[in-house]
């Protein structure tokens, strides 16, 4: 009998939001709309300076597999979470806060060492720039994580962060023979641009043979299949993948497999931030898809959750308001 509906691995962070002009990101030689990896020193003196200079919006538990996990619990399916935190404040609110919403962990996260932190610089257009120090969760590998629950899981889901860590690759390359072995379906996210940039090689090992699900947004489908149009993209990610989900920001959606593409129009909101709506969408779907919903039902509850993500400030909504938002939805569909 399984014991969660979802394994996911990835990065554990704690998200510092501020609200910055392009002027400060031209200073702080920032590409806009990336990740971009640092050290310690230069996070803290990145910290110091947005404090003194931009507009804080506060603190927030985040990485982008967490995010989707978060989302996909709140919903009303299982989940573990296999992370890596520090033995420190930061890394004990990190993890009640997973626990908090349903998440299953294990105490083998904690090990001594420093969260990972990342400040989330969020532009006029909403847009998310990230600079992360990854701490402790850079040398994530199979010790944090329980495999147990991942035998009897219908799905694993990868986070293509951990394509800059090759103990993280290690993890993911015994998860994902584990999944094989017992059935389970292999779902992954590109993640971020920069990843396709600088980390090609890792994001390979994730993929390794091909997944039954894949994630990603227009450019990093294009920049990772190096395409310069959204359809030829999808053509070589159906190679790759079953089912292929590329996020076209306010336009929807393109959702394919074997059978049929679909285009699922975006909704009208007014944006505020787009931190972790990729990763909202992504919970929302694999909730959808797990729960038998078709994938054009599965492509607008996704759509609905991350609209309403965008509209925030923050990677996620609280626990009360995925329930409420999916029990409107199915009001509207019934």
């Amino acid at each position: 009998m399984a014991t969660v509906d979802l394994f996911a691995i990835g990065n554990a962070l704690i998200d510092q939001e501020f609200k910055v002009s392009d002027d400060f990101l031209i200073q702080q030689n920032l590409q806009k709309g990336t990740m971009q990896l640092t050290d310690g020193e230069t996070q803290a003196n990145l910290y110091n300076n947005l404090k003194e200079t931009q507009i804080y919006k506060g603190q927030a538990s985040g990485g982008s597999a967490a995010n989707t996990t978060v989302a996909f619990s709140a919903l009303g399916s299982k989940a573990f979470y296999g992370c890596r935190v520090g033995n420190d404040e930061l890394g004990r609110i990190y993890l009640k806060g997973l626990n908090e919403a349903g998440i299953q962990t294990t105490e083998h996260s904690v090990s001594e060492g420093e969260t990972g932190t990342c400040m989330v610089l969020v532009s006029p257009d909403s847009e998310r720039t990230m600079h992360t120090y990854l701490g402790i969760t850079a040398e994530l590998s199979a010790n944090q994580i329980n495999f147990e629950p991942l035998k009897t899981a219908k799905w694993l889901y990868i986070e293509g962060y951990l394509s800059t860590s090759s103990s993280a690759c290690l993890a993911v390359k015994q998860a994902r023979q584990i999944a094989k072995a017992h059935g389970v379906k292999i779902a992954l996210t590109l993640s971020d641009p920069a990843m396709v940039q600088y980390a090609r090689q890792g994001l390979d090992e994730l993929l390794d043979d091909g997944v039954d699900l894949i994630f990603c947004n227009q450019q990093e489908a294009m920049m990772y299949t190096e395409t310069d149009s959204v359809e030829a993209a999808l053509a070589q990610l159906q190679l790759k993948s079953k089912y292929t989900v590329i996020t076209l920001s306010a336009e929807g959606a393109l959702i394919s497999d074997s059978e049929q593409t679909l285009k699922v129009p975006g909704r009208t909101v007014t944006a505020v931030d787009a931190n972790g709506a990729g990763d909202a969408f992504a919970g929302a779907f694999l909730y959808a898809l797990n729960a038998g919903l078709s994938l054009q039902m599965a492509a607008e509850l996704a759509i609905l959750i991350s609209s309403e993500v965008v509209s925030q400030f923050g990677p996620r909504l609280s626990v009360e308001s995925y329930a409420e938002l999916l029990n409107n939805f199915q009001k509207e569909c019934a």
